[in-house]
């Protein structure tokens, strides 16, 4: 493969289980192994499915801010419980623990990278309460 310059906002990187390193087109499929580098620019809440819960079965999940500010929202664990929130400024990330419900609502337009295993990801539509 040529050096060059990846643009990760057109591409997404995969980490393969053999150690080789893949630019490829930003699609996301939640029947994918390996590890997954994904970096976005987001406007609206729209842009990160903010009104959709997401879960990852098979590994966690680093959440980057790198640019703007972002509140990564958990769903409650047990009925009754509120939501938990963790804002993060630029330059700094969570670690979302594999099989943790949770979503993105957005503080001001970001750039936001994420990591995880692809492989048995889900969404579920978020119910107002």
């Amino acid at each position: 493969m040529p050096l060059a310059p990846i643009d990760l906002y057109a591409s997404f990187i995969h980490l393969e289980q053999g150690g080789e390193v893949r630019a490829v087109p930003p699609v996301f499929d939640h029947e994918r192994e390996g590890w997954q580098v994904m970096t976005f620019h987001v406007e609206t809440d729209a842009d990160v499915h903010g009104d959709h819960w997401e879960i990852h079965t098979a590994a966690d999940e680093v959440v980057a801010c790198l640019t703007g500010g972002i509140r990564l929202c958990f769903r409650p664990q047990q009925p009754g419980d509120e939501e938990e929130e963790i804002k993060l400024p630029a330059g700094t990330a969570v670690v979302v623990p594999r099989g943790r419900w949770h979503r993105i609502a957005l503080e001001a337009p970001s750039d936001i990278m994420s990591v995880t295993v692809p492989r048995g990801s889900r969404l579920e539509k978020r119910t107002e309460t």
